[in-house]
C-alpha cells in the first residue's frame, strides 16, 4: 500500500525578533528591516514622483552646507583667521554630517561630477540627472550669496583657483586625480550598500579631508563643479572656472572605467539602490 504523504506542518508562528527575511543571504529581523529603511530609505519614497520635490530641496540643502563650509573655510583662511588645516578639514567633516543625516533622502550626492558619474554606471536615472544638478548649482550659488551678505564680496568668496606659482593645466591635472579618487571611493563603498551610510560617510569625508590637507596648495581641491559655480557667479570671477568642471568631469569618467573593471558593469539592485539614495531590499523572503 503506498504511503499517504502527510500534511505539511504547520508553519511556525512568526516572532518578530526571530530571523524570517533575508538580504543577500544574511537573516534579518522584521525591527533590523525596519531600521535598516529608515537608515537607507524606502523605494516606494524613492520610485514616487510626486516625492521628487523632496529629493530636490535634499540635494539643494546639503549642497548649500557643503559650499557654506567649503567656500567660508577658503575665505576665512585667506583672511587669516583660520588655518589651511581648519579650513579643508571642515567640508569633510560637514559631508560626513550630511550623507548620515539625509543620504537616504537623496543619496546624497551634492557634486554634479557624482550624479554624472552615478547615472554614467547605471546606478542612477539620468532623466534625474538634470534636476539634480541645477539644485546643486542653486544650493551653491544660495550659500555664497548668504557669505555675500555676511562678508562682503571679499577673497573672491572663497573660489577655487590655482595655487600661487601654478598654472592652470597643473590645477587641472590634479583635479582630474582627485575627483577620480574621490567619485572612486563613493562608487565602492556605494556599492556595499547595507553599510551606505556610515562606511560611505567616513570613507568620503575622510577623503575629502585628506585630499585638501596635501593638495589644497595646488588647485584647491574642488573637485566638485558645483562648489566651484557658486563663488565664481555670486563674486562675478570666473577666471580659470573650466578647470573645476573639465578637471572633475574627466575625474568622474575614469572613475567610472576603474569601477567597471574592478567590480563590473552598474546597475544592479544594490549598487543602483546606492545611487539612487535607498536600499532595494527586493522581495521578503521566509527562511
Amino acid at each position: 500500500m503506498a504511503d499517504v504523504p502527510k500534511d505539511p506542518a504547520p508553519a511556525p508562528a512568526h516572532d518578530a525578533e526571530a530571523p524570517g527575511y533575508d538580504l543577500a543571504g544574511i537573516p534579518l529581523t522584521p525591527r533590523a528591516r525596519h531600521l535598516l529603511e529608515l537608515e537607507f530609505g524606502d523605494r516606494k519614497d524613492f520610485d514616487d514622483p510626486r516625492l521628487e520635490y523632496r529629493r530636490l530641496f535634499s540635494e539643494l540643502l546639503g549642497t548649500f552646507m557643503l559650499v557654506l563650509v567649503a567656500a567660508g573655510g577658503g575665505l576665512l583662511h585667506a583672511e587669516g583667521q583660520i588655518s589651511l588645516s581648519a579650513a579643508v578639514v571642515a567640508p569633510g567633516l560637514m559631508v560626513l554630517g550630511i550623507i548620515l543625516f539625509m543620504g537616504a533622502v537623496s543619496g546624497a550626492h551634492l557634486n554634479p561630477a557624482v550624479s554624472f558619474a552615478f547615472a554614467l554606471r547605471g546606478d542612477f536615472p539620468w532623466k534625474r540627472l538634470p534636476g539634480y544638478v541645477i539644485v546643486q548649482l542653486l544650493g551653491a550659488t544660495l550659500a555664497c550669496l548668504f557669505l555675500l551678505s555676511v562678508f562682503g564680496n571679499v577673497e573672491h568668496l572663497g573660489a577655487t583657483l590655482p595655487g600661487p606659482g601654478y598654472a592652470n593645466w597643473q590645477a587641472f591635472l590634479m583635479e582630474v586625480a582627485l575627483t577620480g579618487t574621490l567619485v572612486s571611493v563613493i562608487l565602492g563603498t556605494a556599492s556595499a550598500a547595507q553599510n551606505v551610510g556610515p562606511i560611505a560617510a567616513l570613507a568620503v569625508g575622510g577623503y575629502i579631508a585628506l585630499a585638501g590637507l596635501w593638495a589644497a596648495p595646488v588647485s584647491g581641491t574642488s573637485m566638485n563643479p558645483a562648489r566651484s559655480f557658486g563663488p565664481a557667479l555670486v563674486s562675478g570671477d570666473f577666471t580659470s572656472y573650466w578647470v573645476y568642471v573639465a578637471g572633475p568631469v574627466l575625474g568622474a569618467l575614469i572613475a567610472v572605467g576603474c569601477a567597471i573593471v574592478l567590480r563590473g558593469s552598474g546597475g544592479s539592485a544594490i549598487s543602483r539602490a546606492a545611487g539612487s539614495g535607498k536600499l532595494d531590499l527586493g522581495r521578503p523572503r521566509r527562511r
